[in-house]
């Protein structure tokens, strides 16, 4: 596997036989979380312009070089939209206090960017259908992180307000 294949399948977790989609997100949140862990929120966001960047330039390398338009296996842009979504629900749950709030924030980014990943409302379907190349391909999942991130953090607002 060439380093192209091995970057935008997130080292190979978009070649999952069943739902590569759903595998390269939940890959993508347990490495946004390690990274977290030694590194603060701004290095995360760095390495999603990064990744963004470079994600559209090389899927821009494949699809030419293989005559598809955004191939199942193609999960770097599930990647770049799930740190978004968790960069959005773990900012504001720091300033929460109720019990397992990081907990509850980590879950609900990934679930919420699910939905809008394979929901696909309004500009997210739209840029899905109607833009090609890798700007297409990572567009709807950066609008979905963006979707999923308000989400989780109307959820969490409520849940502080009921907690």
């Amino acid at each position: 596997m060439n380093l192209n294949r091995i970057f935008i399948t997130f080292f190979g977790s978009g070649l999952a036989p069943k739902a590569p989609g759903t595998v390269g997100s939940f890959a993508g949140l347990i490495v946004g979380l390690i990274i977290l862990q030694f590194l603060p929120m701004q290095t995360l966001f760095m390495l999603t312009l990064v990744i963004t960047i470079i994600g559209i330039f090389e899927i821009n390398r494949y699809e030419k070089a293989t005559n598809s338009h955004d191939d199942k296996s193609i999960v770097i842009d599930e990647v770049a939209g799930i740190w978004i979504t968790m960069m959005f629900a773990l900012s504001v749950a720091k300033s929460m206090s109720y019990p397992y709030v990081n907990e509850i924030a980590i879950v609900l980014s990934f679930a919420t960017f699910r939905l809008f990943d394979i929901w696909k409302p309004s500009t997210i379907g739209v840029i899905d259908r109607k833009v090609k190349g890798g700007l297409g391909v990572m567009g709807d999942d950066i609008l979905a992180g963006i979707a999923g991130g308000f989400l989780s953090i109307v959820i969490l607002m409520g849940l502080d307000k009921i907690l």
